[in-house]
């Protein structure tokens, strides 16, 4: 029921991704009646590989966190984290609240041992493939210990997808060891003596596109400015060569012949296809999407999810995480 559109949007996203995957099931939470109305309008929807479950209450996207913990026991978020929580769905994703979403998650699951709290975490594209930059906005005041905690959880989240001995970088504002605040020159003294961490040292902003580091770690309140106004860098940057193709002739003439790469720069680029953050440190997977997400958005998200649950990721965290936090 989140998200600036809500189940008008996710309803035929969750559908397409049914037809997308023949494995999926998905549970829809929130208000049955809205959305059994917009599936009657979908044909040939499978309903044996899809159950709504009514949710009578909905967490509003201003909503103060403690407000929805504590005064909305049936929220459609809550709710969907019970199923995970329950064993009756193996991941939970949401367009909704971020903060709230934070908050009932810690609640509903609990964090894995050794984890304070949990990070948002995705794969953002550089130069050399993809770096894993977290925290992207659970977590917008940080300590040095929970700016360490992220580290080794995106460093393990990097090994789960393949890398061997990531890189680890702190997020600064730059590469000399007196420049930061305090919390991250803490967090880099921490950092510096955990065994088996390929920590790398400080990372400036244009070394997450360069590709200086598999892993990133800033807190939530820089990471999220981060993110957002790297999307919006991408949409203005196609928006405007599209506009420099249509200028003139020669333009338009170069354009029919840019054209095939500058679609294949868009979708490699595109923020929907990269959608959907990873809360790790959770003792169960939980997917956080934009709240301005569209479909291809919303299905990016649950692809996100699918893959995590395929990973078994929680359950591999979990297994070194706190061997090496009690070794920090």
């Amino acid at each position: 029921m989140g998200g600036d559109f809500g189940p008008h949007c996710i309803v035929p996203a969750s559908v397409a991704c049914l037809v997308e995957f023949p494995s999926l099931h998905l549970v829809l939470v929130g208000q049955a009646p809205l959305i059994e109305e917009l599936l009657a309008g979908i044909p040939g929807v499978d309903r044996s590989r899809l159950r709504v479950e009514h949710a009578p209450q909905i967490v509003e996207m201003g909503e103060r966190p403690s407000q929805a913990l504590r005064g909305k026991p049936e929220s459609s978020m809550r709710l969907a984290l019970e199923t995970v929580r329950d064993g009756r769905a193996h991941a939970c994703v949401s367009a909704g609240n971020t903060g709230a979403l934070m908050a009932l998650s810690r609640h509903v699951l609990k964090t894995l041992p050794g984890i304070d709290r949990p990070a948002m975490i995705a794969a953002i594209p550089n130069r050399k493939g993809v770096c894993l930059l977290l925290d992207l906005g659970a977590n917008v005041d940080c300590t040095a210990e929970q700016l360490c905690q992220f580290a080794i959880m995106g460093a393990l989240a990097a090994e789960v997808q393949g890398a061997s001995a990531p890189r680890v970088g702190l997020l600064n504002v730059g590469s000399e060891e007196t420049k930061g605040n305090q919390q991250v020159k803490q967090a880099a003294a921490l950092l510096e003596g955990v065994d088996g961490l390929n920590y790398v040292g400080f990372v400036e902003g244009d070394g997450l596109y360069g590709g200086e580091a598999d892993v990133l770690v800033c807190d939530g309140f820089v990471g999220n400015a981060l993110l957002k106004s790297s999307e919006g860098l991408v949409t203005m940057i196609v928006a405007r060569l599209e506009a420099l193709f249509r200028g003139s002739l020669l333009g338009r003439i170069a354009g029919l012949l840019a054209l095939p790469l500058l679609r294949r720069l868009r979708g490699e680029l595109a923020p929907a296809r990269h959608n959907g953050a990873s809360f790790l440190g959770l003792q169960g997977i939980v997917v956080k999407s934009h709240g301005s997400a569209g479909p291809d958005g919303i299905k990016s998200a649950i692809r996100r999810a699918m893959t995590d649950v395929q990973e078994n990721l929680p359950a591999r965290l979990g297994g070194r995480i706190e061997h090496l936090i009690r070794n920090m």
